[in-house]
Parts: structure tokens; sequence; C-alpha cells
């Protein structure tokens, strides 16, 4: 994982478990992970050249316009699905990823952010290598839903493939989710 000065602001302003020694509360770990934009928009630029690379040579206007993703203006539009995305995951992973409401209002206003940091509290016993799996999960859902929606205008018949790679993702996630962050004592039986 990479920790920027972005990532560690991102980990020092997570709340702590509070209370005297957690009384009465299960144990948690706390974690951030962190996704850089330009990461992203990196990834999701290399799998449209592949796409348009591949296509007939007779289509070169069609090739342009999705080999373009990440040109300007048309990132525009990538952002705004990683954003929808990133939302998405976070509703996801509740309550691993809750948060108390903390805005009074918000604005559809057009940022680019340079990453995105989704803060978890995880049992005690969740396991490292599920984070690791988890993070590589949801990078890339975030690359197959930006491409699945650019696809859909600028090759419809290649859209499908994006849509079914990023459910297997988003399926994948929701099954890390349902798993337990203890281990699990098995009664040892003759049967």
């Amino acid at each position: 994982m990479i920790f920027t000065p972005e990532g560690r602001d991102a980990l020092q302003a997570l709340p702590h478990n509070g209370g005297c020694c957690g009384a009465g509360r299960e144990r948690t770990r706390e974690a951030v992970l962190i996704f850089l934009r330009d990461e992203l928009i990196y990834d999701i630029g290399n799998m449209a050249f592949v796409e348009g690379d591949i296509m007939e040579e007779g289509a070169q206007d069609s090739r342009h316009q999705l080999q373009d993703i990440t040109a300007d203006g048309n990132v525009d539009r990538v952002t705004r699905v990683l954003d929808l995305t990133f939302s998405w995951i976070t509703e996801v992973l509740y309550p691993y990823a809750r948060k108390d409401l903390d805005y009074e209002w918000l604005s559809d206003k057009f940022q680019e952010k340079r990453y995105y940091a989704l803060e978890l509290r995880l049992p005690e016993g969740f396991s490292d290598t599920t984070f690791v799996y988890m993070k590589n999960l949801i990078h890339e859902l975030l690359v197959c839903r930006a491409l699945y929606d650019w696809t859909l205008t600028t090759k419809p018949e290649a859209a499908p493939a994006w849509k079914l790679r990023g459910d297997d993702a988003a399926s994948e996630l929701r099954g890390v989710k349902a798993r337990r962050g203890r281990r699990t004592r098995l009664r040892q039986s003759p049967f």
C-alpha cells in the first residue's frame, strides 16, 4: 500500500475506539485504503487503449473515441463514474466503512480528487490477506465501472464484458464483507 501525505492525514484523522479500553464494544482495527486517482486513470487509459487496438481496421474514428477516455473533457465523465462507484463501495462495505454524517449540505459541483480514501473499522481478527484482496477488488471495480460506462457510448459491443468483470469484482467484495472477522472454532465431532 502506498502511503502519501494525504494518506497519513487520513490515518491521523480517524477517530479511535474511545471509552475505557473499548469496554462493551467489539475490538476493532482501523485501516485506510487509498486509491490514487492518477493510478486509476492510468489503468483505465491502458485498458481502453488495448480495447481500441484490437478493433477492426476500418474503425479509426471509433477507435480514437474509445482510446481518448483520458483526454481533457472525457476524463471528467470518468471522474464522475469513479466518484459514484466509490460511494457505492463505501455503502456496500457498511458497517466497516460506517461514518457519522458530517455534512450540512452537499453540492454536485465537479471536483477532481487526488485520491479516494476508504476509512475502515475492521474486526480485530480481520486477515491482512483479506485486506489486500479487498484493496485489489476495489481497484478492479473502479476501473471496470469506468470502462463499462465509457464503452456504452464508444463501443457498445464491449460494454457487457466490462459490466461482467465489474459485477464479478462487486460480488467478491460483498463476499469479503460477509466473511467472519474472527476465527471460528469448530466443535469436534466423530461424524
